[in-house]
């Protein structure tokens, strides 16, 4: 890999015994190390940050530095480093690319240096690659995604409010079957687009705020660079494909917002969210669903015994018919192991796999299809353990995103008997509550 070299003369007029004139990131309440192979490296992370800020940690190099000393740091993703400089001041601000490495001169001695690593992109913690001091390596083993961890644990750690629940009144979860009612999945949409001035329906969607539809990047893209938002209506409540329906609301999209790393040739990062030019009005057939979290599983009671996960897909997808069909329909599947499905069908499972989507289904023609793209694999979770004999109330929860199947040997549709991939909405939950928290504030 070519390293591009960003040279850096710290102006250092004194010998400093520490860093404390530079401001930690808020409260250092956790202190980390971000090599596993030494301690002189230290980072202090936040976890009361906003959830745009989750990215950003301080880090502190314990060691002494002699004059002409010269620091190369590397990270994974794109950043900006900050410090401040021991004569002036001032806050420094540098850009460091994913293939970039950053040079740091001292041409006087100093005793420990701190600086600010703050992610690029909105959701995406930036971890060292590498960090040598007058060319020896420091740090032979990063330790990557050590903050992950806390992150997660400060992402609801509870229901998040009044959200996934239908108010069409019958019995929450549903068993078997494919058929559905108006209001049954009231934070389901459909995503049209202007084509030869005429709307056509493209992929589903999920309402998970009063501005901001869940999707798929595919969906909302042509070769990996969003579509025009004014070509795209969102219809919320929607049940008929085809037809009038009771208490829907039609939307305009005023901002497309694609991953940044989303790539149309893999479908890595497979998701976006699309804001609304005005807000959704939350009725008996519009409601926002929840958003999957770590500990969302903890009082489900329809897993503990088998430790599976069952969600349910709806949409108008490709029938039996290879045609979509003019009612919402539902599918309900289990997440399977990613050893079974790359097992299943090895060329295909292990070149789009690759930790950031799960594998759900059977093998039995009870799949997501065409036209279902951008729907959501929704988990419900019970309120509080429960026996059998009674009503069963919860919320029912985004866990994943319909991206990708294997596709018919005979047709340009997917293969009803394969897996179907979901990307992970759990590893992207910093992203979209980057987005999601000024609607929140």
């Amino acid at each position: 890999m070519i390293k591009f070299v960003y040279l850096l003369i710290l102006l250092l007029s004194d010998v400093i015994a520490d860093d404390n004139d530079f401001d930690p990131v808020g409260s250092p309440l956790l202190i980390e190390y971000p090599c596993h192979d030494t301690k002189d490296i230290v980072t202090w992370f936040d976890p009361g940050l906003p959830p745009r800020e989750k990215n950003r940690y301080y880090v502190i190099i314990n060691k002494y530095f002699a004059a002409n000393s010269v620091i190369q740091v590397a990270f994974d993703s794109d950043v900006n480093i900050m410090h401040r400089h021991q004569k002036n001041k001032k806050l420094a601000k540098i850009f460091v690319g994913t293939n970039e490495t950053l040079t740091l001169t001292f041409v006087t001695p100093l005793m420990g240096f701190g600086f600010i690593v703050k992610g690029v992109v909105p959701g995406t913690n930036p971890y060292f690659e590498s960090l040598t001091i007058n060319g020896e390596e420091v740090c032979n083993q990063p330790n990557v995604g050590y903050l992950e961890e806390y992150i997660a644990g400060t992402l609801d750690k509870g229901p998040q409010g009044n959200c996934g629940r239908r108010k069409v009144d019958h019995t929450e979860l549903i068993v078997k079957g494919v058929r559905t009612k108006p209001g049954d999945w009231p934070w389901h949409a459909a995503i049209f687009k202007l084509k030869n001035e005429v709307l056509q329906y493209m992929c589903g969607g999920t309402l998970i705020s009063k501005n901001y539809l869940l999707s798929a990047g595919h969906c909302v893209t042509v070769k990996g660079v969003p579509v025009v938002p004014s070509d795209l209506n969102v219809v919320l409540g929607k049940y008929n494909l085809i037809g009038g329906d009771v208490g829907t609301q039609e939307r305009e999209v005023h901002k497309i917002i694609v991953h940044e790393s989303f790539n149309y040739t893999n479908l890595n990062n497979d998701i976006s969210l699309l804001k609304f030019k005005s807000e959704a009005i939350f009725t008996d057939y519009v409601q926002p669903a929840c958003l999957w979290f770590s500990k969302a599983d903890n009082n489900r009671n329809d897993n503990l015994a088998t430790g599976q996960i069952f969600g349910t897909v709806v949409g108008w997808g490709y029938d039996s018919n290879n045609a979509l069909t003019h009612q919402l329909r539902q599918a309900k599947m289990p997440i399977v192991s990613e050893n079974t499905c790359i097992k299943s069908h090895p060329l295909f499972y292990a070149n789009v796999l690759n930790g950031n989507k799960f594998c759900a289904g059977y093998h039995n023609g009870t799949s997501a299809c065409n036209g279902d793209s951008g729907s959501a694999f929704q988990v419900f979770v019970a309120d509080k353990k429960q026996d059998s004999n009674s009503i069963t109330t919860g919320s029912w929860y985004v866990r994943g995103i319909v991206s990708v199947a294997v596709a018919s040997a005979d047709h340009k549709t997917c293969d009803p008997k394969q897996y179907v991939v979901f990307t992970d909405v759990e590893k992207y939950r910093l992203w979209i509550d980057a987005y999601l928290e000024n609607e929140r504030n």
